[in-house]
């Protein structure tokens, strides 16, 4: 298969990343032929080094990169046409799809959810008044969806590293030498010492002062790896227990290799969302938020699913300012940014770190991981839905 995948960077860096996941999964696994078009090479060039920012064609681990702005070449479809996120393919390609024969099969990939109503809207099609027909694919945590992206190996690749103590000792100070973790530092003395190891990826919402505050009186020292432009107030260096190390905008590859050496990993959105659960350790996801608080619900519908400790879910919830939050021990906010956890964050923290409820949270994790490890991938499960399509054109 020929297939043409359709990227537009909204306001981060998450749509980017699934999009050049999800184009070396079918690359690697289903063997297609992938033409990646993207409205923002910088942002790819974050995540993929190897790319040129100011390219207009350009190959990078085999896949072809088209830079896509309203003056890019007019290029015959492949075989099939995926649009990320509803994302909208350009007329002159959309006309160019029609005249194809056979038409390419016209994939819309949309947005994970946990949510029960995906099972029933994944796979539905869409004839359009232009005579194109449009396919739903939804990524999910079920069997009756499209799966999850994930690609086969990982959990090898990933026991392997966190066997492997020297390698993650060094792969920290590589990365984090300018941020305060070089050899003899007292981070690193900490961390040879046994100290818990967070990593921070988060939207400007979260209430990171009181993230810091409550690590900073922790009885055991903390050290959280912060990427630049993350939490940009949050100084670097060390108060009480905590030590905050910055590091650069990792390439995919690294950051997957920072998660697997973290203890607690807080995310956000979708693609380090993932990557956190596939390194089988606890994660504080920050949703995506939306108006009138569309996010809460798609949180309390993983939630649901995830089923770590009330010690965890709590915190989870403050870190997400969910509404009603009071009966864990916070104040009732409203739309992000509304209210601050502030003092009740602290208790919140402690009750998910300690003791039976941390070790519930890793027990959780590793089972989370598990159930998926043998599943199809989203790539796979994209890849035979496209295949089963196009034997009816």
């Amino acid at each position: 298969m020929h297939a043409d995948l359709f990227c537009k960077r909204v306001d981060n860096y998450g749509d980017v990343g699934v999009c050049w996941r999800l184009a070396r999964s079918l690359q690697r696994e289903a063997g297609w032929r992938i033409r990646l078009w993207i409205d923002d090479l910088a942002a790819l060039a974050h995540l993929a080094p190897q790319t040129s920012p100011g390219a207009a064609r350009q190959v990078v681990e085999g896949i072809e990169i088209i830079r896509w702005t309203a003056d890019a070449p007019a290029l015959t479809p492949g075989d099939v046409v995926i649009e990320t996120f509803a994302c909208e393919p350009p007329p002159a390609f959309r006309a160019a799809m029609r005249a194809r024969v056979p038409q390419p099969v016209w994939v819309n990939l949309e947005y994970l959810s946990a949510e029960a109503w995906v099972e029933g809207c994944h796979g539905l099609s869409s004839p359009q008044p232009d005579g194109l027909l449009r396919h739903f694919f939804f990524p999910g945590f079920t069997l009756a969806t499209g799966g999850l992206l994930r690609e086969s190996g990982l959990s090898a690749q990933r026991d392997a590293w966190q066997g492997d103590r020297a390698a993650q000792r060094a792969f920290l100070q590589r990365i984090g030498a300018a941020g305060g973790f070089d050899a003899g530092s007292a981070a690193l003395r900490d961390w040879d010492a046994g100290a818990r190891l967070l990593t921070l990826f988060c939207y400007p919402a979260a209430p990171v002062d009181a993230l810091a505050a409550a690590l900073a009186g922790a009885a055991r020292p903390v050290l959280m790896v912060v990427p630049e432009g993350i939490a940009p107030a949050l100084p670097a260096g060390q108060t009480g227990a905590l030590h905050v190390i910055r590091v650069p905008f990792l390439p995919q590859g690294d950051y997957d290799r920072l998660l697997w050496s973290a203890d607690l990993n807080f995310v956000r959105g979708e693609d380090s969302f993932l990557r956190a659960a596939w390194a089988a350790r606890p994660l504080v996801w920050q949703i995506y938020p939306q108006e009138e608080g569309a996010h809460w619900v798609k949180l309390d519908a993983w939630l649901a699913r995830y089923q770590a400790p009330k010690a965890a879910q709590a915190l989870i919830r403050a870190w997400n300012a969910v509404p009603g939050a009071a009966g864990a021990g916070l104040p009732a906010t409203g739309l992000p940014g509304a209210g601050s956890p502030g003092a009740a964050f602290a208790p919140l923290l402690r009750g998910a770190l300690r003791g039976a409820p941390w070790e519930a949270w890793e027990q959780t994790a590793r089972a989370w991981d598990a159930r998926y490890a043998d599943r199809q991938g989203l790539a796979a499960n994209l890849a035979r839905f496209c295949a089963e399509q196009a034997e009816t054109r």
